[in-house]
């Protein structure tokens, strides 16, 4: 098993590997553009566009599974990639990826980061998110996991970056990641606003 840890999303994190029912972490030795692809094609998350090492996503527990990894970033499994026998890691080595389809949020143009127009990084890009199914929920989803309380009020703006991203969250997620959602398709973004947000975290 594979999993990214500490992360904003599911994409995103440090590298942790599970064997005999434990899980480790990999060092940072040898870590590189294409040892990440291998992590990110293995969690359906794209391909890597960072792969920071010195334990960037905080500090791993437990063993440390890998080391001197050499993957050409062809393979299916990082467990497939010739790596070294022993280790010579502490956790502060802790090896992270950043995938392509990670996503992180921002609140800009407010007072602080608990207020203002959304918007969603993802595929190397800024872009705006459309209004056309956003309600409190996704409010809700977005301020707590901004770690900014719960929504006050929405805003609405105009479109003004490269794309934009529709979310549809159904239940109480634990990031807009997890909710439902599409990227540049012009039919459900038709006529939409760009959503903006003010959480009572603000200090407005």
């Amino acid at each position: 098993s594979l999993r990214l840890a500490g992360g904003r999303s599911r994409c995103e994190g440090r590298v942790e590997l599970e064997k005999h029912g434990t899980w480790g972490t990999v060092c940072d030795d040898g870590w590189d553009i294409p040892d990440g692809h291998v992590v990110c094609r293995q969690l359906r998350c794209g391909h890597a566009v960072r792969a920071p090492g010195s334990a960037a996503f905080g500090r791993g527990h437990g063993p440390i599974l890998r080391d001197e990894l050499g993957c050409g970033g062809h393979e299916r499994h990082l467990w497939e990639c010739p790596a070294a026998p022993e280790h010579d890691c502490s956790h502060k080595e802790d090896a992270g990826v950043v995938c392509s389809e990670h996503q992180e949020w921002r609140l800009s143009g407010g007072r602080d980061g608990c207020a203002g127009r959304l918007e969603v990084f993802f595929r190397s890009t800024w872009s705006t998110v459309c209004d056309s199914s956003w309600y409190r929920l996704e409010s809700a989803v977005l301020c707590r996991s901004l770690g900014c309380g719960d929504p006050l009020r929405q805003l609405s703006f105009g479109h003004t970056l490269p794309g934009k991203m529709l979310y549809d969250c159904g239940s109480l997620q634990p990031s807009l990641a997890s909710c439902r959602w599409t990227f540049n398709k012009s039919a459900p973004c038709h006529q939409s606003r760009a959503v903006g947000v003010v959480c009572n975290g603000t200090g407005c």
